[in-house]
């Protein structure tokens, strides 16, 4: 029979079936617990709210917040009650935080306490915003910002037996969220309903991410990042206890709330679980309740998945997905046929992007546009459709560029294997063409990578007289140690073909990263674009 597919009947389902499952969420004033049930209520509470201030189906509630438990009240209030939830990502910098604001049109702002400064700021550029709800757990700051209204004020006196509405159509908008933009200004995508709805289905699939009522899930990764990667929306579908970590938490906090609260299921991205790495080497941490780690955004290197299966035996999950996909596009769960297979093929299967999702379709088109063939060499962009992969980009002309006769154009150069394994080569603009030669920055910063002394690396294109392109290595070393360049091209000899070692290798104190926390690799290639041909001129 017809149905729709909306938030609100995954929300009525944790309502009616597991009122009595808690929500364990990190605060300044503490941590704090309630129930579905609980939860329920004020989630009608602030829908109710928000109407009073005069927000109607259509219209945007934009979110400054943390992974807590308000936040989460407004991931379902708001779109069950029409509204569409914009979550804003919060290191934005000025001018782009301005920019999604104005151009999603958010009529409401919830803003955690502590980040009001950041609103503040870019208050004067502000043209849709008519109220300001500042979420906070004691009293409300001093501001600028006006009309405030104070979250938990607003939540007390709000009508008692508001009902969402039945007739919300799951071709409706349930959000919106910002890709993070290397050039330019940030780009919208809107999900419906729907939308929401299928991929959420997905991740509870046992053969992606597996997300069910007995589970204890962690989003580490921000709730203003796509959607947490639709965990959210997942567990409170199931049932399933959240704990969330709220505030800038530290790799010692997360290994306190995995232990004490007996987290199964954690995600983030790869340097999240380095730091917890580091954290359990220096102290006793029990993770044995971890059932499988979550982690994209960026490659996690084969030395981290190794570090974690084989040192801690906690199962290490890699994903990969992006905003235009809501975001999980695929998941590297071995197949029941590789589980006994050699321990070097296990581990070269989990290092890569993994297996398509079911309910998409994937192909991988050279230039001119042509297939290339799956035998694990052959390279190619992504393109990918299916229910939840966006189809345009919202009020943007940059669309008709990445969206083209019914496929979303990744920008992603793969290689997918016999056994369906796609792995990332690199993104089209960070390859290395050497002498007509490509060469993968990815697969070179994964090799430096699994050096005991290095923290991270980034390799970039930088011009060459001869060749036009060599790779430059942009290395931080762990700390306390020393480590030299012809230390890293040495450890690179018989782990990569010699034509793709660096020419030089140069030691930074980080690798300078986007919004969202991947490698910003345009700020390294613009700073050492002549990096060797000044060497080369050098008396």
């Amino acid at each position: 029979m017809r149905h729709q597919l909306t938030l609100h009947t995954m929300l009525e389902r944790a309502r009616r079936f597991f009122p009595d499952k808690e929500i364990v969420s990190r605060t300044d004033a503490g941590i704090f617990r309630y129930t579905y049930a609980d939860y329920y209520d004020r989630t009608r509470r602030l829908a109710a709210a928000l109407e009073r201030l005069g927000v109607r189906r259509g219209d945007r509630v934009g979110t400054l917040a943390w992974n807590h438990h308000r936040h989460l009240e407004a991931y379902f209030a708001v779109p069950c009650m029409g509204a569409s939830l914009h979550t804003v990502n919060l290191r934005l910098p000025p001018e782009h935080l301005a920019y999604v604001i104005n151009h999603a049109g958010d009529r409401v702002l919830l803003v955690d306490a502590d980040l009001v400064p950041l609103v503040e700021a870019v208050r004067p550029q502000l043209k849709t915003v008519e109220h300001y709800i500042i979420m906070a757990d004691g009293s409300l700051p001093e501001t600028r910002l006006s009309p405030v209204h104070g979250y938990e004020e607003l939540l007390a006196s709000a009508q008692e037996d508001y009902r969402f509405p039945e007739d919300v159509d799951e071709w409706a908008e349930a959000g919106i969220c910002f890709s993070s933009a290397t050039t330019g200004m940030p780009k919208g995508v809107c999900y419906a309903h729907r939308a929401i709805y299928l991929h959420s289905m997905m991740v509870c699939m046992a053969d992606t991410v597996g997300v069910g009522e007995r589970d204890v899930v962690m989003p580490v990764v921000p709730m203003f990042h796509v959607n947490a990667w639709g965990l959210p929306f997942a567990a409170v579908w199931m049932g399933a206890k959240q704990v969330l970590p709220g505030p800038r938490p530290d790799p010692h906090t997360l290994c306190r709330l995995i232990q004490d609260e007996k987290v199964t299921l954690a995600a983030g991205v790869p340097t999240v679980w380095m730091g917890v790495l580091q954290a359990v080497e220096q102290e006793r941490y029990d993770l044995s309740s971890i059932t499988r780690i979550a982690c994209g955004g960026a490659a996690p290197p084969r030395a981290l998945i190794e570090a974690y299966e084989l040192k801690l035996g906690v199962p290490f999950l890699h994903a990969y997905g992006m905003t235009e996909g809501a975001p999980v596009t695929h998941v590297g769960r071995l197949k029941s046929t590789l589980e006994g297979a050699p321990t070097d093929q296990r581990y070269a299967k989990k290092a890569k992007q993994g297996l398509l999702a079911p309910g998409l379709d994937m192909k991988v088109v050279d230039a001119e546009g042509n297939e290339v063939p799956w035998d694990g060499r052959s390279m190619g962009e992504m393109a990918l459709r299916g229910p939840w992969i966006a189809d345009a980009y919202y009020d943007d002309g940059r669309t008709a560029e990445t969206f083209r006769d019914g496929w979303y154009y990744t920008g992603d150069v793969v290689t997918v294997d016999p056994d369906g394994y796609m792995q990332i080569v690199d993104r089209v603009k960070d390859l290395v063409k050497s002498g007509g030669e490509w060469i993968s920055s990815v697969d070179l910063e994964n090799a430096i990578m699994a050096h005991p002394k290095v923290a991270e690396a980034a390799v970039v294109a930088v011009y060459h007289p001869k060749w036009q392109e060599r790779p430059l290595a942009c290395v931080v070393p762990k700390p306390g140690v020393e480590l030299t360049g012809e230390e890293i091209k040495e450890f690179l000899k018989g782990r990569v073909a010699d034509w793709w070692i660096p020419d030089d290798v140069v030691f930074i104190p980080e690798v300078p990263k986007t919004s969202v926390g991947k490698f910003d690799k345009k700020v390294l290639r613009t700073q050492y674009w002549n990096h060797l041909a000044q060497q080369q001129t050098m008396p």
